[in-house]
């Protein structure tokens, strides 16, 4: 004996269980900030009851919003990435936003392809990793009218808006802090890819004109990995037996540089100072505890998620099109 379908529950039968108006109900769906929140709590207790799933295209059609936030990464094996997206995520949440997320892999057209698809998807708006991109993207987002968010750097064009911080002065900072603590003869590991560089750059200028002698680069493949950083060292220190001092460009890159020091009987900080980039939780925990740049990655996240919220809720673009959240050495033992 066949069994009919149970009927689909409707927004109406939402508004009756919760004892509020239909538009009432909308609104809790579409724009819940807007809604009291004991309103709010009601509704959304009737959503979970009822199992009630809204017709998201509807609304689309209705207000040619998507209340979807398009978000490209490089990669999210990387935990800094991951935790930015996280603060993104949490923030545009609770204004009602779903977060879409694609990983670039640290290519270019890779990206644009990216790009392609979530305007095609018509996202509301699309925060991307970075200044450096295909040579079309930056028109292809601004014929498209949404506002976009680049981070996890700076830069003076900005497509709309940046929020990040100096990656070739956190370069600069960790030159001034080796060399202060007695380092003369440094070396650097990182990634094939701009962010990276910049840091190089910063370190590598910043050392000579110190007076330090020209500073040895190890480069990996992206993401980098804890191997690259172990293999990296050894590397170096074979081809400058008397380096004293590394920054690694990632904190991965600076906890496997560690792991082949006590491996080679190197001792940090006296035989070589080591210092990373980030500040993942392990590198407080690290022995020796790691000397890193500290980048607050998911409070950037929740930085840019405001900054969207007032975008989509109709407010103008503020002036101010750089945001810069800075960062802050911190000093430990390895370095």
């Amino acid at each position: 004996m066949s069994t009919a379908p149970p009927s689909r529950v409707r927004m109406t039968d939402v508004a009756r269980e919760a004892g509020v108006a239909r538009v009432t109900v909308s609104r809790v769906i579409s724009a819940p900030e807007s809604v009291a929140p004991a309103t709010r709590a009601a509704v959304e207790a009737a959503i979970a009851r009822l199992g009630f799933v809204p017709n998201l295209n509807a609304g689309t059609l209705a207000s040619s919003r998507s209340r979807i936030v398009g978000a490209l990464v490089p990669t999210l094996s990387n935990a800094w990435f991951a935790d930015t997206m996280d603060g993104l995520s949490a923030t545009l949440s609770a204004a009602g936003y779903q977060l879409l997320l694609g990983q670039t892999r640290y290519d270019t057209q890779e990206e644009e392809r990216l790009v392609d698809a979530f305007i095609g998807r018509r996202v509301d708006a699309m925060v991307l990793t970075g200044t450096q991109h295909a040579s079309g993207v930056r028109a292809k987002l601004q014929r498209a009218g949404i506002p976009v968010v680049e981070c996890w750097d700076l830069s003076d064009s900005p497509i709309d808006t940046v929020v990040g911080f100096s990656n070739t002065a956190a370069g600069e900072a960790v030159a001034r802090h080796l060399v202060a603590r007695g380092c003369r003869r440094l070396g650097f590991i990182g990634a094939r890819e701009h962010r990276s560089s910049q840091r190089l750059q910063g370190f590598h200028e910043t050392a000579k004109a110190l007076g330090c002698a020209e500073v040895a680069v190890q480069r990996v493949q992206p993401p980098s990995s804890v191997d690259d950083g172990a293999r990296g060292l050894e590397a170096l220190m074979a081809a400058q037996p008397a380096l004293d001092g590394l920054f690694c460009s990632n904190d991965t890159l600076a906890l496997g540089s560690l792991m082949a020091c006590r491996r080679n009987g190197w001792a940090v900080p006296e035989r070589i100072a080591v210092a990373g980039f980030s500040d993942l939780p392990v590198a407080a925990a690290s022995v020796p505890a790691l000397t890193t740049v500290r980048i607050e990655s998911r409070a950037l996240g929740e930085r840019i998620g405001a900054l969207l919220q007032q975008r989509l809720r109709g407010e103008p673009a503020s002036a101010q099109r750089v945001h810069d959240v800075g960062f802050r050495l911190v000093v430990r033992e390895s370095a």
